[in-house]
């Protein structure tokens, strides 16, 4: 072990403390007191079951991380990494084929350490609190479905990231970029068609009240869309949500069965006209471009680090193929990465923001968007009082309470 590599754990381990700790105080932050928000919404019994409903999340999730975190420092100070790299260059491939092996195994071993933690999550934590409709089939095939579609979209972009930096070390990064951003607005329009329906069944929503309201609001705010679905998130789990897919005139907008037994219409359009406020102000642009720039001003690092000698010692390697460095640099970006998180989450929130003033000024229904908020909290069993760090470092929305105080003032100067 090296100075080299006593950096890199510091970083895991630095990262991890902030993150238990966040976490623990976030749990000390709990209230015993519903809010006056909530009254008639959130009964004694419910909002208890929500507060168990954190602590054990929270505390699963502090045992996890802790035994992932023990098995990268074992694997990085017992040589794991140039084991690995020993047994991909035994199958007596070229550079590229022998670092998909190598990416490979490390990933796939990820991925099945990952499978306990996984079906205790499902079958038992969300089972107890009446969340999970998952059966084991659906698991499985889940599980093989992820993983074939993470091989065969990682090996591509990998593959490609290689060649670059091999052939065209100089100016790789920005080629990369490129590959990339081509690759990601690809996914933007296929994915809505070809992958997701992998996982669930899309249906048109069929007419009637909720899908006239929708279409004739997205007809006013001259909304131009592909269709209006409803997906079987009923199949996995009791939780609600709704979410919009692709990009253009192939945009549709897709609402989970829970969310529609469990919401008026005038709740549901105006999640909706929420959704819709996110395209309407250039949020999907802006996210997008915040996205492009991160990952173009990763490879640029990336280009200054790869060929670092000492990249490679601090994870005891013996030789230095580029392969393994592209995964080592992730290591050490860490750091980068969560600022830029911070970063993101901070202008996510205020989006969140500016999308529910949106829908309120544009559907004119604010008591509709609270009671919608309120119910998405209560049904999702949702922490009503997260600790101020947690919000900061991790939330992409803002707290409830707070969205509701901000649509009741704004409501209010409005005289809606």
């Amino acid at each position: 072990m090296n100075i080299y590599t006593l950096l890199i754990l510091c970083f895991l381990v630095g990262i991890y403390l902030i993150q238990t700790i966040t976490d623990l105080l976030n749990i000390k932050n709990i209230s015993n007191d519903i809010p006056k928000e909530f009254e008639g919404f959130f009964d004694k019994e419910k909002y208890t079951k929500s507060q168990e409903y954190l602590r054990a999340t929270t505390n699963f999730s502090i045992i996890s991380s802790s035994f992932m975190l023990l098995i990268q420092i074992v694997f990085i100070v017992f040589g794991g990494f140039n084991y690995i790299n020993d047994i991909a260059l035994s199958f007596g491939f070229g550079t590229v084929t022998t670092g998909l092996i190598f990416v490979g195994i490390l990933l796939f071993a990820v991925e099945i350490l990952k499978i306990p933690f996984s079906v205790y999550s499902i079958f038992v934590m969300e089972e107890k609190f009446g969340f999970n409709k998952m059966n084991l089939k659906t698991f499985i095939t889940d599980f093989l479905k992820s993983l074939i579609i993470t091989a065969i979209v990682g090996a591509a972009v990998f593959s490609v990231i290689l060649l670059l930096f091999i052939n065209f070390f100089q100016y790789a990064w920005l080629y990369a970029f490129a590959a990339i951003v081509v690759f990601q607005l690809f996914l933007t329009f296929i994915a809505p068609i070809v992958i997701m329906p992998l996982f669930n069944k899309y249906t048109p929503l069929e007419d009637g009240e909720l899908k006239t309201s929708v279409e004739e609001y997205a007809k006013k705010e001259s909304f131009k869309m592909k269709g209006l679905f409803k997906m079987n998130g009923s199949k996995r789990s009791t939780k609600s949500n709704a979410f919009f897919t692709g990009f253009g005139k192939s945009r549709r907008i897709v609402l989970f069965d829970t969310l529609i037994r469990n919401h008026t219409v005038e709740e549901l359009t105006s999640v909706l006209a929420h959704e819709m406020g996110h395209f309407k102000l250039g949020h999907i642009i802006r996210r997008m471009i915040f996205s492009f720039v991160s990952t173009g001003a990763m490879l640029f690092i990336l280009s200054f680090f790869i060929n670092k000698t000492w990249l490679y010692s601090a994870f005891l390697m013996q030789t230095q193929p580029i392969y393994a460095g592209i995964i080592f640099f992730a290591f050490l970006y860490t750091p980068i990465s969560l600022l830029l998180s911070i970063i993101s989450s901070y202008f996510s929130r205020k989006d969140e923001y500016d999308a529910d003033a949106y829908a309120v000024t544009t559907y004119k229904h604010p008591e509709a968007m609270i009671n919608a908020l309120k119910k998405l909290s209560v049904n999702n069993l949702s922490n009503l009082y997260p600790c101020k760090l947690k919000v900061f470092l991790e939330y992409s929305h803002p707290p409830t309470l707070e969205r509701i105080n901000a649509i009741n003032k704004l409501s209010s100067n409005l005289k809606l």
